[in-house]
């Protein structure tokens, strides 16, 4: 099997889109949440998506088939919130490994059963890495400018046990996304290189940043060239943008990594902009032809959806890219 590295020079790879929105069709109650395993559980965990690999793992495995029968090369694990720091709102530290390893056990089982099918397109997992709930360089309180509510230390322990339970249960990729705060995703970075010198495994790594509103920057104040900058002392699979912004604001921001990252450049915007009631409203059709812009200017390597995309969006990105060739990656010193 051709391994992701081979494939990125061969065609464009497409990400898969939002779990969250295809688990809001389930409606599941606070008892959905709960299953048999957590019916005792002491607080409420209704709304918190990771939870279900464990107590609804069939309707996980279902969002994965359906997004790899969308055309996905690379799904991600239902894992976004999954470090002991996000997972202290439900009081559930404890089954963090578990977490992490059932939903990457889970993702590489439906994987496997895709590319056993078409052994021409292999299926690849990648370990979602979140943010987390917390940020290392700013303070959450206005009054006292030099607080913090988590160190760095704190961030990279919590991260390196995701990282081990996401390899443990077979991902293949690790993404550490949704980067507000770039002190937080080198934490995670510092992390996953320590895992990769313990274990002797050369796991490729992708990260994605967003971009907060119209400045065209990252939370923590960050331009697209400076969250770059940031990470490249780090060899990567990828670098790219998800989350915040629809395909359309994206674009500028991608052009600066796709004239600057010296390695593949990934792309998974939210359909559109959320509207009154938080919803979605872009149409398959329209986000692929915004997505179009990106490569007509050869700005990418990896696409997919974040917020609001269901495999209907998916499938019309698959579609589209068929006919283009990757960005071209090449090797520049900063």
């Amino acid at each position: 099997m051709k391994n992701i590295k081979t494939l990125l020079e061969e065609r464009i790879l497409v990400l898969d889109g939002a779990m969250g929105t295809m688990l809001q069709r389930h409606k599941f109650s606070e008892e959905d949440f709960r299953g048999e395993r957590l019916k005792d559980w002491p607080v409420p965990i209704q709304g918190n998506n990771d939870v279900l690999s464990i107590t609804q793992p069939e309707a996980i495995k279902q969002v994965h088939r359906l997004y790899f029968e969308a055309g996905a090369d690379i799904v991600e694990t239902n894992t976004f919130s999954g470090t002991t720091i996000a997972m202290a709102d439900y009081e559930m530290e404890d089954l963090v490994y578990e977490l992490n390893y059932e939903s990457a056990k889970i993702a590489k089982e439906v994987a496997d059963e895709f590319t056993a099918k078409e052994p021409h397109k292999p299926r690849f997992v990648a370990g979602s890495i979140g943010p987390t709930n917390k940020t290392a360089s700013m303070s959450p309180d206005v009054n006292d400018p030099g607080y913090r509510a988590i160190s760095f230390e704190e961030l990279k322990i919590a991260y390196k046990q995701q990282v081990e339970a996401l390899l443990d249960g077979g991902a293949d990729i690790l993404l550490v996304e949704t980067v507000f705060d770039t002190l937080n995703a080198k934490a995670a970075l510092f992390a996953i290189e320590e895992v990769k010198e313990k274990r002797n495994t050369q796991v490729p790594v992708m990260v994605s940043g967003t971009i907060t509103d119209a400045s065209g920057r990252t939370l923590s104040g960050q331009t697209a060239e400076a969250f770059l900058i940031s990470i490249a002392h780090i060899s990567l699979l990828s670098v790219g943008f998800n989350c915040a912004l629809g395909a359309n604001q994206l674009t500028p921001h991608l052009e600066v990594l796709s004239q600057k990252a010296p390695f593949a450049v990934s792309a998974h915007p939210n359909a559109g902009l959320p509207n009154a009631f938080g919803e979605y409203d872009e149409t398959p059709a329209q986000m692929a032809s915004q997505i179009k812009e990106y490569l007509d200017k050869n700005l990418v390597n990896i696409v997919g959806g974040c917020c609001g995309t269901t495999p209907e969006h998916i499938k019309a990105i698959a579609d589209l890219v068929k006919d283009y060739k990757p960005r071209k990656l090449f090797v520049e010193s900063f």
